[in-house]
């Protein structure tokens, strides 16, 4: 501990104890479990909540290698349909993520409520887009990875 002397006060005050708890308080907090926010609420990166095991996110992860010559068309779409899908009901987040070493590789990190919002979401006419870009032979290579989430904001 160390103490400082404040002369308007005349007091001592010992400020690494000070330190030493609000330390402890955000480390904690970093290292809680977080609940998914609900659409009612503000999209806030801060906001932090518990989860339970009951209701637990789902997140798909996708890698997609995108053709050259179709990287406009490509880029106008999954701008749509991210846009499209961070609205939708059950969406928690919906990024975009382009590969630094590949600028043709792109990875979505996608996380939902619950499997019914997934379901919801490949219904919509902005996911559908995305398998008509596929099909047409617009990626070279599309990857889709589900998990569960655990430790999140």
């Amino acid at each position: 501990y160390f103490f400082l002397y404040d002369p308007r006060t005349k007091q001592r005050t010992m400020k690494f104890a000070t330190l030493l708890i609000a330390a402890a308080a955000v480390t904690t907090s970093a290292f809680t479990p977080h609940q998914p926010r609900s659409h009612s609420t503000s999209r806030s990166f801060s906001s932090r909540f518990t989860l339970s095991s009951s209701t637990m996110p789902i997140c798909i992860v996708v890698e997609a290698e995108i053709k050259e010559d179709r990287m406009d068309e490509f880029l106008d779409m999954i701008e749509k349909n991210a846009i499209g899908s961070r609205a939708e009901p059950g969406c928690i987040r919906f990024d975009v993520l382009q590969a630094e070493d590949a600028p043709n590789k792109f990875f979505f990190y996608e996380v939902y409520e619950n499997a019914e919002a997934i379901a919801h979401h490949k219904e919509q006419p902005h996911y559908l887009a995305w398998g008509a870009f596929k099909e047409s032979g617009g990626t070279l290579s599309s990857v889709s990875k589900k998990a569960s989430g655990k430790f999140m904001t």
